[in-house]
């Protein structure tokens, strides 16, 4: 599987922001389960030493901790939500957020049955 274009969020290069999983190695049991679960291909595995290696960090989606949710030993850390907010407020994502949704709202918008021109309305 190839992880989609990664370059960038929201117009910051990935590169600028500071967001990937941390593997904790003296909780780590080696099961797996993050290497497994990634649809980014964040990680790899070592087989000899039997551990996940964080191999693309810039490739993690930001904000995303699927694979620290999932590790039943809390192996793997993140940065706070903390920093991922302020980088919203400082970099006023909010607003651009609000100007992509109105740009195309056929792309966003949530079927139901107030919508008339969204094939999966129920009567």
């Amino acid at each position: 599987m190839t992880p989609p274009n990664v370059n960038h969020w929201h117009g910051i290069p990935r590169a600028q922001i500071n967001w990937h999983p941390t593997v904790v190695a003296d909780r780590c049991v080696g099961d797996g389960m993050c290497v497994t679960s990634c649809g980014r291909e964040v990680f790899a595995f070592d087989f000899e030493a039997n551990v996940p290696v964080v191999v693309a960090p810039d490739r993690c989606m930001v904000g995303c901790t699927t694979c620290a949710t999932l590790c039943l030993e809390d192996a793997i850390e993140f940065p706070s939500r903390g920093y991922v907010r302020q980088l919203i407020r400082s970099r006023k994502l909010l607003r651009q957020t609000k100007d992509v949704l109105k740009a195309d709202p056929a792309r966003y918008r949530a079927p139901g049955p107030r919508d008339p021109h969204n094939e999966r309305t129920t009567p």
